[in-house]
């Protein structure tokens, strides 16, 4: 049950159109569905300001199909599958309404493109090989109500690149900073701008990257303040982490 519906329902209580105890019994039905293999959790909503979002990976196309059911049915709008194999969004897509990029494997469903923060994120990229990252984060963000701008393959191999874009940079509300190898860029975006920034590290690079440990291990230790780190690979997380910081302190609508 999302914030809106909860108050529209108060309203009915308040304008006699519902019992207090109807009320009740609607909210006791409300926080989770068990399905057997998933138990949906329609308060997400309203406890944390954002819908559940659906981890594909491990998941049968059936098993999406039927927690997608149940959100459907509670009229969510924007839903997130992440992780998800072509042959899962092939088979989710004959049946609901889903824009779905085989590059970040994530899936909308039901897309309104609907825009609800005031700012902008930027999602920024050290090189072409971070980009299914980068769009995992960039399409999180923008089915939950956000503008993305997109800076990519812009990396501290050819800085200048970087700076050709520091207008967009400065004016954003969030920069998210995606980067394997060495994983600088976290560091230089961070030295730049004065808003929040997010640091991905990924698992592009060479044998000593560790498959992203050592752009990890940067990120962490990065010298620039405001810099905050998430998981390796972990566009999702980026894209959700950016989006609540975006919509603090008021909307457009």
């Amino acid at each position: 049950m999302e914030k809106q519906e909860m108050l529209a329902l108060l309203e009915q209580v308040q304008q006699g159109a519902l019992t207090p105890e109807q009320a009740l019994l609607q909210m006791k039905l409300q926080p989770f569905q068990d399905l057997g293999y998933a138990k949906v959790d329609h308060h997400r909503g309203l406890r944390q300001g954002a819908q559940e979002v659906i981890y594909g990976a491990g998941k049968t196309a059936e098993q999406i199909d039927g927690i997608l059911t149940a959100m459907e049915s509670r009229d969510a709008t924007d839903i997130i599958v992440t992780r998800m194999n072509q042959q899962s969004a092939d088979y989710v897509a004959q049946r609901h309404p889903m824009d779905y990029d085989p590059m970040s494997r994530l899936g909308i469903v039901h897309p309104t493109g609907k825009i609800t923060a005031p700012g902008y994120i930027a999602v920024v990229s050290g090189g072409t090989s971070d980009m299914a990252v980068c769009e995992e984060a960039a399409r999180t963000a923008i089915a939950m109500g956000n503008k993305v701008e997109r800076l990519y393959d812009v990396g501290v191999a050819g800085l200048h690149r970087l700076l050709s874009k520091l207008d967009v940079l400065m004016q954003a509300r969030v920069v998210i900073a995606v980067a394997g190898m060495e994983g600088a860029l976290a560091s230089v975006v961070g030295g730049l701008v004065d808003c929040p920034v997010i640091a991905v590290p990924t698992s592009v690079g060479y044998g000593a990257n560790f498959n992203g440990l050592s752009a990890l291990l940067s990120m962490l230790n990065s010298c620039a303040s405001g810099v905050s780190v998430v998981n390796i690979d972990n566009g999702f997380g980026a894209g959700y982490l950016a989006s609540m910081i975006n919509h603090m302190g008021g909307s457009d609508q």
